[in-house]
């Protein structure tokens, strides 16, 4: 006589545990307090920039020079927030505005020399406070945290990856809820 286990009863506590520590982990890593979240981007870019100036030049690095129109449509504000903000940002030597070589008529946003470095301060900044935090894990931990890293990345790959598929598919747009935007 055999005795068989239905799939969702064996399957339950498993993914029950599975999903337990899936929580876990996210709690873990987005567990930063207000507080220590703008503690850290104070002492990133100790005050020199503002957030929305890492964000104009996140979107400058990704998508290079760009036209103030089109920049005030990528941080969806006016073009005289954005020309105000290009301002700001003009006086702390991180862009500039040059004109188009192909239209003279055309004002390009460019990053500067010192605006490309803002990013590689940040990462070395980032990198020295990991290290200290990494030399009170022991080996062990080290190891089994590199391996679940590793893990994630690949799976953000796949995801990524399944993503771009699906994207890719006729028809298969989602519309974006109106509060959404």
């Amino acid at each position: 006589m055999s005795l068989t286990i239905s799939a969702i009863h064996k399957a339950t506590p498993r993914s029950s545990r599975r999903k337990k520590l899936a929580d876990e982990l996210l709690t873990e890593l987005t567990s930063w307090t207000p507080r220590e979240r703008m503690g850290a981007f104070r002492k990133w870019h100790r005050g020199a920039l503002s957030l929305v100036h890492l964000n104009v030049l996140t979107v400058l690095e990704a998508e290079g020079p760009m036209s103030m129109g089109r920049l005030a449509d990528t941080l969806d504000v006016s073009v005289a927030s954005a020309t105000g903000i290009v301002s700001r940002m003009m006086a702390r030597g991180v862009v500039e505005r040059r004109h188009d070589a192909d239209d003279r008529r055309v004002v390009l946003v460019h990053l500067t020399p010192r605006g490309a470095v803002v990013f590689q301060n940040l990462e070395q900044h980032h990198r020295a406070r990991l290290a200290r935090l990494l030399e009170s894990l022991s080996e062990g931990e080290l190891s089994g945290f590199l391996l679940g890293l590793r893990a994630l990345h690949a799976a953000r790959t796949r995801l990524r990856e399944s993503e771009l598929d699906w994207s890719e598919t006729p028809g298969s747009a989602e519309p974006i809820a109106e509060g959404a935007r």
